[in-house]
């Protein structure tokens, strides 16, 4: 594997290298905290979070696996009737680094079909599998016109430690305005029940960014 090929893997661990190949890890203006969930849809972690969300009226981007819609289209269609943003995260979650970039293509154009499909939305951001970009992939993306946005700030939900109280600590620890939040409202790649955890936390979450006078708010759009 070339070492070029492995550049862009460590940006979302790594700030000068997203600011390197310009991978957005924040908001470009401060006015909300971006709140994002991936993984789903979610037979019962998609709508418990829609479920919590709707209560505080707060919205947010969900980065849809394509095989995931595949299994629960309605879910999908779901999100977007509830305000919410979709958003590519592949058709399978599989690293970018074992792909060559046809293989990328295909799974891409599988995805986007399937949300497309099933929610009438034309996504136009992507995160890649466990935020890592191969320089093939993230060339693949821009070429599709797309958006590719990694994160500022995450809980860990998908570890089998990880608590409500946990994530919460992790996602609000030095919360800012411009901020992307990364959670998860799927166990389907994950430690089992995890999106319990995810849940329960939330609120928390939504305190801090409520404290910080800005709306928790999908990517490109405010509400």
């Amino acid at each position: 594997m070339r070492a070029d090929w492995l550049g862009p893997a460590l940006a979302a661990h790594v700030p000068r290298l997203a600011v390197a190949y310009g991978i957005e890890l924040r908001l470009p203006a401060t006015d909300r905290v971006a709140l994002t969930f991936d993984d789903g849809p979610h037979p019962q972690g998609t709508p418990a979070v829609l479920e919590e969300l709707a209560r505080r009226d707060a919205h947010a981007t969900f980065f849809l696996v394509g095989e995931q819609v595949a299994r629960n289209p309605a879910l999908a269609r779901e999100i977007v009737a509830a305000g919410h943003e979709v958003a590519v995260h592949g058709y399978r979650h599989t690293l970018l680094l074992r792909r060559r970039v046809g293989e990328v293509a295909a799974d891409l154009e599988r995805a986007v079909a399937l949300v497309g499909e099933a929610t009438g939305d034309s996504p136009s951001l992507y995160r890649p599998p466990y935020g890592v970009f191969s320089s093939g992939g993230l060339v693949h993306v821009r070429a599709r016109g797309w958006r590719p946005l990694l994160w500022s700030r995450w809980g860990r939900d998908w570890e089998r430690r990880a608590t409500p109280s946990s994530i919460a600590r992790r996602v609000t620890q030095g919360l800012r305005a411009g901020d992307v939040v990364l959670l998860h409202d799927s166990d389907a790649y994950s430690s089992a029940d995890s999106w319990r955890k995810t849940t329960a936390a939330l609120p928390s979450v939504l305190d801090a960014v409520a404290a910080l006078g800005v709306p928790a708010s999908p990517v490109t759009h405010s509400t």
